[in-house]
Order: structure tokens, then C-alpha cells, then sequence
């Protein structure tokens, strides 16, 4: 895992060459670029999408994991809570293998607040549990890059 603020995202280029590309964007030109469609940078091995959601109570969300891609959550408008566990601490009770989506309940190890200027690195061994709201429900607005790092 990683969060940083966005002005800091060059500072970790070097883990895989996938993820460099999608630090490089992660600009306010960019970023104010992407739309609720897919903007393929590399295909499907590196890709982003802008998300308008409500936050939802802790009840109510679940962990998600992945094992070929790692997810950068960038906070346009908003805040939420977000949580993380490894997934082997967690109980897994849905998975669709084929869109690399892996779901779970249980106890997060890890809390944090996702506020614009945030992003947050989610690697496969961090389930990650989004969208949760902090005092009372909000809207917020996220761009979400998709970067493979694994193949089969």
C-alpha cells in the first residue's frame, strides 16, 4: 500500500513499469481528462476510469482484492474511509476470476481518509475496503487507474 498526496507520485517510479506510467499521470490535466468511460494508456494493462459514488456505512461495504492488477484510487471531490487487510486474514465470499475481482469480509488491519489531493496505491496482497463514509454519507468522485502487474 501506498498514499501519498498526488504531487508526490513521481517519488515512486521504479516498482514495475506499468505503474510508472500511471504515476506519470496523474496531473490535474489528466486527471480532469478521464470521463466515466475506460482511457486506455496501455491497453488493458494500464487503464482509468472516474467514479461518482455515495459513501455508505461500514456495514455495508465489503474488502476487494485482485491478483493481477494493483488499483491507484485518486480523490477528485470528497472524502471516504478506507480500509486494508491482507487477504489471507480475511474471509473470501465471491470472486469472479475472469475480471480479476476477489471479495471479503472481516477486520481491517489498516484505516485511512481518502481526501482530494490523496491517492492511494493498493497493491494484490491489500484487500481494500472503499467507499465508506466518514461522519454521515457524501458524494464523492474518484479516478481509478487499473495497472497490471502480474500475467497469469
Amino acid at each position: 500500500m501506498i498514499c501519498a498526496k498526488n504531487n508526490d507520485a513521481l517519488t515512486y517510479r521504479g516498482i514495475h513499469p506499468n505503474l510508472d506510467l500511471a504515476l506519470a499521470h496523474i496531473t490535474p490535466a489528466f486527471l480532469d481528462s478521464v470521463g466515466y468511460e475506460k482511457v486506455q494508456l496501455k491497453g488493458d494493462d494500464v487503464y482509468a476510469t472516474r467514479f461518482t459514488y455515495e459513501t455508505v456505512p461500514e456495514e455495508e461495504s465489503f474488502f476487494e482484492a485482485h491478483k493481477k492488477y494493483l488499483d491507484i484510487h485518486i480523490m477528485a471531490d470528497g472524502s471516504e474511509g478506507v480500509e486494508i487487510a491482507p487477504p489471507e486474514e480475511l474471509d473470501e465470499f465471491d470472486r469472479v476470476e475472469a475480471n480479476d475481482f476477489y471479495a471479503y469480509r472481516g477486520p481491517a488491519s489498516y484505516r485511512l481518509t481518502l481526501s482530494p489531493g490523496d491517492f492511494l496505491v493498493v497493491f494484490p496482497n491489500d484487500a481494500h475496503r472503499i467507499k465508506m463514509q466518514l461522519d454521515r454519507p457524501e458524494t464523492v468522485t474518484k479516478v481509478v487507474f487499473k495497472v497490471r502487474i502480474f500475467d497469469d
